[in-house]
């Protein structure tokens, strides 16, 4: 009796500090509908050509799926990109001969997958915009309070800024009228870069009718604005890029088994690996931010007179030594799709970005230079890896010890990652337009 007794009280101990006996990797809960806002059909719709319309740039060259397409995993097949001054699509892309980009992109350009759902209230690499309930908006941004006003989301308001840069869409300072309205500060208000982007629309008679048939607010052209296209977009993103009926979505649904290797990368990845560590919950991310050594490429996120041009992620928005390196933990959805990996897009495989991730302190001293896939510009782009100084301090940043992987733990561990692919998010529910309303080229590979 009493030998039972103390085993039935071991048992409860053991349960309770390390769940039942024999139980797999803890893993998310499915993904259910609730987890994302809805949309009339006619504003998705709407969204969806101004997504593809390069209306919105200041040359009108440069479409949101310019660099975010459904034929690259909804980014852009590049390392870092290439927006005003260059034409073709993914690694197509080329600098224009006449005018050429002044620099490519600073980061990667980011995977859309999931962003509608309620859980991503932090957006950019470095999360510099974000909700923040004390905030009149509810969010923080790099903006003025008052010049959030109207976006209907975050989804919305990250809209606002692709549009302002003279790299992604609004071209040289002197190519037209929104780029010389960025340069002179001028943003909100009538004449502002906003405003400007808002009056192309306006002008246009089937954008108008379509507004005025899905929003209230709106009665005639002339009360159309910059929140209400970013918001029409948001819109669309939010649907076209929801990514939920994936295998392992189906798996933690009940509906069926993975195979071998894929499970067993499963549990790796929930297991002795850590990746859930961070990539944890629906969606395979915390939402936070992680110094991981990831190499720099590229001109950085920096401002353009700044001659050392090295990127330090999240310090940049939080002012504070410890978020030196680190860069928001990404969605793993659809991975396989979205190569090249990274914030500089350092790396073109899985295997490889997961191996050098295993041990990044070790992998910066060796890491191959000759796998980004970059359009040719006349830039530096090895200024920080070139110094020395500047390796030893992302390696430093570093805090977490390098995690043992065999060749055959890294390829399980891509097995299980495919089956975060899901066919039917990737197919694309509305896909790509014949045609926009503006007459413009729809970008097409």
């Amino acid at each position: 009796m009493w030998r039972h007794s103390v085993f039935r009280a071991s048992l409860v101990l053991a349960l309770i500090a390390y769940g039942p006996l024999n139980a797999g990797p803890a893993l998310p809960d499915p993904v259910a509908d609730m987890a994302y806002a809805t949309h009339s059909a006619e504003l998705v719709q709407l969204g969806w050509h101004l997504f593809y319309d390069p209306i919105l740039s200041g040359n009108r060259d440069v479409a949101c799926a310019t660099c975010h397409h459904p034929e690259f995993g909804s980014s852009d097949g590049l390392s870092l990109g290439l927006g005003a001054g260059a034409r073709g699509l993914g690694p197509a892309r080329t600098a224009h001969p006449d005018s050429p980009p002044e620099q490519r992109m600073p980061r990667n350009s980011p995977a859309l997958w999931n962003l509608g759902a309620a859980e991503f209230t932090r957006m950019f690499h470095d999360g510099r915009i974000e909700v923040d309930v004390a905030r009149p908006s509810g969010l923080r941004t790099p903006l003025e309070e008052d010049m959030i006003t109207g976006f209907a989301s975050l989804l919305s308001a990250q809209n606002m800024f692709p549009v302002l840069s003279p790299d992604e869409m609004a071209g040289h300072y002197n190519d037209n009228e929104i780029a010389q309205a960025v340069r002179q500060g001028r943003l909100t208000g009538e004449g502002g870069a906003w405003d400007l982007i808002a009056a192309r629309i306006r002008d246009i008679p089937e954008y108008v009718d379509r507004f005025i048939a899905v929003k209230d607010d709106i009665n005639t052209a002339a009360h159309i604005t910059f929140p209400h296209i970013s918001n029409a977009i948001a819109a669309f993103v939010a649907v076209e890029f929801r990514s939920d009926t994936s295998p392992f979505d189906a798996y933690l649904r009940g509906d069926g088994a993975l195979p071998d290797a894929a499970q067993r990368g499963l549990d790796l990845f929930y297991g002795t690996a850590t990746c859930a560590s961070c990539h944890s919950g629906p969606f395979q991310t915390d939402h936070g931010f992680h110094a991981r050594g990831v190499p720099q490429l590229g001109p950085g996120k920096a401002a353009r007179f700044e001659s050392h041009r090295r990127d330090t992620g999240r310090m940049r928005v939080t002012g504070r030594a410890e978020d030196a390196f680190a860069f928001r933990t990404p969605s793993l959805r659809n991975i396989a799709h979205t190569a090249p990996y990274g914030h500089a897009g350092s790396h073109t495989t899985l295997a490889g970005f997961i191996r050098d991730h295993a041990d990044p302190v070790a992998a910066l001293a060796h890491y191959d230079r000759t796998q980004v896939v970059l359009p040719a510009l006349d830039v530096e782009d090895w200024q920080i890896m070139d110094d020395p100084t500047e390796r030893a301090a992302i390696a430093q940043a570093v805090s977490t010890p390098p995690i043992p992987l065999s060749d055959a733990d890294i390829a399980d561990l891509v097995a299980f990652l495919e089956t975060l692919s899901d066919p039917q998010a990737l197919a694309g529910r509305l896909g790509v337009p014949d045609a926009v309303p503006s007459g413009l080229e729809v970008p097409r590979p």
